[in-house]
């Protein structure tokens, strides 16, 4: 690797590393299940974390690096046994930066029962712009899983799927986005179980969820401020 591709793998495995931590944070894991990848960007490398490895030992130095066909390119550890599933993502939607894996328990318990989660939320047409799909049964190991990945957000707005009997895959512009997707789609799971237990959802009608969906990825949050002249 040249000085500038060694400075931003470098800068790459700092930033998944940290990001696993919000992973144990919002309790979207247990024990060494999940995993964070990031594109190196301009490059057909990604950085993931090592398979099998507890969080608390996750650092900088453990994370490896791998082609987009989930090659080995450098690191001393096995790379997460999703790979194959995070590299197809990236050789098919060359706009995703980051992938993440949890297994949520309320976004995992839809999963298993093959069910997507309806909106019936102004957070989840904020995020989702929809419902939470769901996606094809996939053995791990290959790239079945991201071949379902693919097929599933495909047309779809959001950024998460609910692989079935298995459990959440989240895609972003960059890793930390994915792993904003990952946290809120198990809030609103776990909200849309909520208000399944107490009786019927109210829904939003269709051109609600859009204007709701529009406004949170225009306007809210902060915008860079023009200069002012002198």
């Amino acid at each position: 690797m040249n000085a500038e591709l060694t400075r931003q793998v470098s800068e790459l495995r700092e930033t998944v590393a940290r990001l696993h931590s919000e992973l144990t944070r919002y309790g979207l894991v247990a024990w060494t299940a999940g995993n964070i990848s990031a594109r190196v960007p301009g490059q057909k490398l990604m950085v993931i974390k090592p398979s099998g490895v507890g969080y608390d030992e996750l650092s900088a130095a453990t994370m490896v690096v791998c082609d987009l066909d989930g090659v080995l390119v450098e690191g001393d550890l096995a790379p997460s046994s999703d790979t194959a599933a995070h590299a197809y993502v990236y050789r098919a939607m060359p706009e995703v930066g980051g992938v993440v894996h949890t297994h949520s328990a309320y976004a995992t318990a839809w999963a298993a029962r093959g069910e997507a989660i309806p909106c019936h939320l102004t957070a989840q047409a904020d995020e989702f712009g929809g419902e939470v799909p769901v996606g094809p049964f996939a053995l791990i190991g290959g790239d079945d899983i991201g071949k379902g990945i693919v097929t599933t957000l495909a047309g779809h707005r959001s950024p998460a799927v609910l692989m079935r009997n298995h459990g959440v895959f989240t895609i972003g512009r960059d890793a930390r986005a994915a792993v904003k997707a990952a946290v809120m789609c198990e809030d609103v799971a776990r909200t849309a179980h909520l208000a399944r237990a107490l009786g019927q959802p109210l829904p939003i009608a269709q051109a609600d969820i859009d204007a709701l969906y529009h406004r949170y990825q225009t306007v809210y949050g902060q915008k860079p401020v023009p200069p002012t002249g002198s």
